[in-house]
């Protein structure tokens, strides 16, 4: 029977499947691994996303409930987030910086752009930490109110996120140091680039749905 009249009488091509062009062998066979990876790590990123989500809809809900204690306009310092957010910015540009250094197998310049971003990184954590204390201080933790229970916890889930990029930083930079820029470190890097750049887009939503319409309530 000619190869024609074979895909005539099984356009399914079912009986065809144990041969080497099916799917799952040669040509057709798994994919990469670093496209196994990036599909993965967009996954993890995306339900970061969806997590953070549901951290702002609490938010939502509970703006308001205070519980006769104080609000977003007399709590929050908003020079003190401009600077915050002026320190993760320009993380965020020096993380670019970083990784067009490492697709130039660049080392020195790598190692500067991930030293800035991680000093960037470790100030916005310490203003963070600031902030947390000083609420607590006075009295004005978690346990005060509906309000400041969904504040801590966006605001300090996003503050997890970035030490543990920052951990995650110092790893590449090890990585590097003792491996150089080989194929798999490379695709470490470009995701953890992915990963901070998605911390700096949620942090500008923070800064706008908790600080700015919090401190203009």
């Amino acid at each position: 029977m000619s190869a024609a009249a074979a895909d005539f009488a099984d356009p399914n091509r079912v009986g065809q499947l144990g041969r080497s062009d099916a799917p799952g062998h040669g040509e057709g066979g798994p994919a990469p691994e670093r496209v196994v990876v990036a599909f993965g790590f967009w996954i993890f990123l995306l339900s970061d996303i969806v997590m953070f989500s549901a951290f702002f809809a609490s938010y939502a809900v509970l703006a308001g409930a205070t519980a006769g204690g104080p609000g977003g306009v007399e709590l929050f310092d908003l020079r003190n987030v401009a600077i915050e957010t002026a320190c993760l910015l320009v993380s965020s540009f020096t993380c670019g910086l970083a990784s067009v250094a490492a697709g130039a197998r660049s080392v020195p310049w790598f190692y500067v752009a991930m030293a800035v971003t991680f000093v960037l990184g470790a100030v916005f954590i310490g203003l963070e930490v600031s902030e947390f204390a000083g609420l607590v201080a006075r009295g004005d933790g978690p346990q005060r109110s509906g309000f400041l229970t969904a504040f801590f916890t966006v605001v300090g889930c996003h503050g997890l996120h970035v030490s543990c990029g920052l951990l995650w930083l110092l790893t590449m930079v090890a990585q590097v140091f003792a491996k150089g820029f080989r194929l798999d470190i490379l695709r470490r890097i470009l995701c953890f680039g992915l990963f901070w750049h998605a911390l700096d887009i949620i942090w500008v939503a923070l800064f706008t749905v908790v600080y700015l319409l919090g401190a203009g309530a």
